[in-house]
Parts: structure tokens; sequence; C-alpha cells
């Protein structure tokens, strides 16, 4: 048996929900653990290792391995804004077997799995451990804010949320601002709150003391402080971020130039501008977003996906960019928002996105689409206080007066001098010591001594009693 704790790391196939997964992978992988990252691999997912990989992390003898869940059906799909709920859907048919099997083949390699760690959208895999007796961990990929609401939502539904024959009521739950019924995220409205995505999320939540031993959360002390307290005595929430991509590993040199480009531009000079690896925006949006960009009169980097250059760039959107702006079908966005040339972020709001931004130091225009990302541009604009927001549907002209507003007018100052304060104490939080880097250290701990006092006989057979039991 491995002398090493081996914690499985268990993710939904979508980048968003990859990313910080394998970055809390790396971050457990240096503090000596072994730790094994799976999902359903498919074309459209960046940052993945080889399928059987192992590489080494840190100072210490951490070990970062790549272990695919196998089902030809979903390997072969790449996953683009028509069809996540179907990936949905599928995986969730075929990833307790699939999973059940992965944990078989651990244990019979000799490294039999001591913990799991799932990601939202596969409950599925605590079902599974549980079966194996394997203790859970789930890490909780967006903000603490959304999943306080969330969680009121599946357990007190009365006494927090307005009724359907009310639904424009604002909504309070302890330790956070009055959210208005736009604010809230998409899964607690009545419209999508019966779908199969929030489904999935009640599955997750609804019972959350019997189905994990931590949530980890991607969010640092400093930034939530009252939510994850009120939350505390109703889950067992431990921030552990700002997750941040090791930049060694985000894409490396492949960066199609953005890095050098930016190496040219005045300092604090250029608006950077991503929409996530999801959303699309619209043809005309698109054409919006370009003209508003080129009357900036500023530099500006611009992300647009493959998919969404060929459907809705439309041939005028490029000519309206000028020669002031560079388009990119990808970018490492760590490294971009660390460059000291980005002076604005434009974003959809995406929690990576937005803690990644804080973590650099960013002002941000804030122009969310769907799921969280309506509360969190409510809290960068009103808690955190380092942007504004981008009314829609976009127009050339408020596009251009929300980032002359960030990066030119009377508040430019106070949100560059908040963003860099925000800075601090995200790095303080992760630094050795700090208050996320304590969480970890307790987590892998306590991995440790589940580790000490399991034999390997016990796992095995808990490994193999899964054959007869129904996971589904």
């Amino acid at each position: 048996m491995s002398s090493q704790p081996h914690v499985l790391l268990v993710s939904f196939p979508l980048q968003g929900h990859v990313n910080p997964l394998l970055r809390l992978g790396v971050s457990l992988a240096a503090k000596g653990l072994l730790v094994t990252f799976t999902t359903f691999r498919h074309a459209g997912l960046r940052a993945l290792r080889d399928d059987g990989a192992c590489v080494a992390v840190g100072a210490g003898r951490g070990r970062l391995r790549f272990d695919y869940l196998r089902d030809d059906d979903v390997s072969s799909r790449s996953p683009g804004p028509d069809d996540p709920s179907d990936m949905l859907r599928h995986v969730a048919d075929v990833g307790p077997s699939a999973l059940s099997g992965l944990l078989r083949r651990q244990a019979d390699a000799g490294r039999p799995v001591a913990c799991v760690v799932n990601n939202p959208f596969v409950p599925w895999a605590l079902d599974v451990a549980a079966a194996a007796g394997i203790p859970c961990a789930m890490l909780w990929i967006q903000s603490c804010a959304v999943l306080s609401l969330y969680y009121h939502f599946y357990n007190f539904p009365e006494a927090c949320f307005p009724s359907e024959a009310d639904p424009g009521t604002p909504v309070a739950v302890p330790g956070l601002p009055t959210v208005a019924a736009d604010e809230l995220p998409l899964m607690v409205r009545p419209e999508y709150a019966k779908n199969l995505w929030g489904q999935m999320l009640r599955a997750q939540l609804g019972e959350i003391r019997k189905t994990v031993t931590w949530v980890l959360v991607n969010t640092f002390e400093g930034l939530e402080r009252p939510v994850l307290e009120a939350l505390r005595s109703h889950a067992p929430v431990t921030p552990v971020g700002p997750l941040l991509a090791d930049h060694e590993g985000d894409g490396g040199d492949d960066d199609d130039g953005c890095m050098a480009w930016l190496d040219a531009q005045p300092p604090g000079s250029v608006v950077y501008v991503a929409f996530g690896s999801l959303v699309n925006i619209g043809r005309g949006e698109m054409l919006a977003v370009a003209e508003g960009l080129a009357s900036t009169g500023r530099p500006f980097l611009w992300v647009v996906r493959d998919d969404s250059r060929r459907l809705l760039l439309p041939e005028d959107a490029l000519a309206a960019c000028g020669d002031r702006g560079r388009v990119v079908a990808w970018c490492p966005q760590g490294r971009v928002l660390g460059h000291g040339a980005v002076g604005c972020f434009v974003t959809h709001c995406g929690w990576n996105s937005v803690a990644e931004a804080l973590a650099a130091g960013v002002p941000m225009v804030a122009y969310p689409w769907w799921s969280d990302q309506f509360t969190n541009a409510k809290l960068l604009v009103e808690e955190y206080r380092v942007g504004v927001r981008l009314p829609a549907p976009a127009t050339p002209g408020a596009l251009r007066a929300c980032v002359d507003e960030v990066m030119g007018g009377p508040r430019a100052a106070a949100f560059r001098m908040r963003a860099l304060a925000w800075k601090d104490e995200a790095a303080d939080a992760v630094a050795d010591g700090g208050s996320s880097d304590r969480n970890l250290l307790a987590f892998v701990e306590e991995i440790r001594r589940f580790h000490e006092t399991r034999s390997e006989g016990s796992v095995i057979n808990s490994i193999k009693h899964l054959n007869s039991i129904d996971v589904r």
C-alpha cells in the first residue's frame, strides 16, 4: 500500500470546473499528498496531462496523477454552448459505474483512496465514495455568498425566499446584503430551480452535512468573512482560496503572442476582455463590444473563442477593432491579469475570473450573463467596490463610458486602490501561514490521520463491496 495518503479529485468536465479543482490538486500535492485528478476527458478541455501521467509537485514527495473516467461517448465530445445539459445528463448516467471502476483500479494498484473531493454537478461521486467507506469533501467553485443562497433556498425556502406568486421580493440571508430578484443566481429563480442543473445542486446541497465532511471554498476569509461565519453553523465551510494557476503549467509559451504584445504596451493602459469558456453574448452585442472597445482609444486584448468567432463575430466587428486591439482565441488569463500593462478587465463575472482579477489587483467592468454571475457582479460593484456594471444589452457608448469610468474617471484611483488592497489580502491568505494555507494544511492533516488508521485490507474490501451496491 502507498505510504502517501491518496486523494481523488472528481470534476465535472467543463473548463470552469476543471481549473479550480486542478489547482487544488497542485496545492495538495505540494503538501506531500498523492493526488489523482479525474474527469471525463474530451477535446474541449485544456490544461490536462495525458492519461496515466504523473508529475512531481513542490519540494516534497507530492505527486499529481491523471487517470480519466472511461466512457467513449463522453470522451468524444467537445461541449459547446448548446450541449452542456446533454453532457450533464449523460455524465450522471455513466459516472457512478466509471468512478467505481477507477476506485477499484487504484486499490488494485496499491494506492487505495483516502478521500474523494468532487465539485458541483457530480453529486454521484459522493454516493460512490460513501459506499466504499471513503470520506468525502466538496470543492465549491463559486463564492461562499452564492453557496449560502443555494443552501438557504434548498433548506429554508419559505423563510428566506419569495413565493412564486411574488417573485420580485428581495432575499435576505445571514451574512449577506439584501439581494434583489435579478441579482440572484439562476438556480434559485422559479424558471430554473426545477431543471436538471437545479436538481443536481439540490442533491449536493440539500443535506450537505450528511454527504461531506469538508466544504472547501475557493475564497478567502478576508473577502467573505460575514457569510462564512454565518454559514459555518449549517455547513463545514473552509476557505482555501484564491486557487490560482501555476504559471509554469498555465499554457507555458502557448500564449499566441499575448505576453509579448502586453510587454509593448504602457503600464495600466490595456483593457482585457474575456467572457469565459461557455458564454456567447450574441452577434449584435459582439459588434457593440467591438465598436465600444475601438471607441475608447485604448489598447485592448479580447479573447473570442473559436466557436464564437466563427458564428458570432462578423467581419465588420473585426474591422471596428482597428489596429489598437488584439483578438485571440485563448490566453493564459492569470498571467495576463498579472501583467502590469492591464488596467481593466471586462468580464462575464464567472467566479474564477473574479477571484483571479482580485488576486491580481485589477478593477473590473461587470457584464454578467447566467448562473452565479449576477450575484458576483453585485458583490464586485457594491461589496468589493472594484468596478462598475455594464447594462445589458451592451451598446458601444455604454461600454466606452464604463471603461472610461474604471480607468480614468473620478473613481478610477479608488477602484485601483481597493483592487490592490484585495490583491494584498489574497496573497496573505495563500502565503505560508496565511488563513487559506492553514485551512488547507488542517485538511491535509485530517486525511493523513484517516490514512494512518485505515488498513489496506479494509480499503480493498470496501472497494470490492461496490460491485454489489446500486450507486445509480
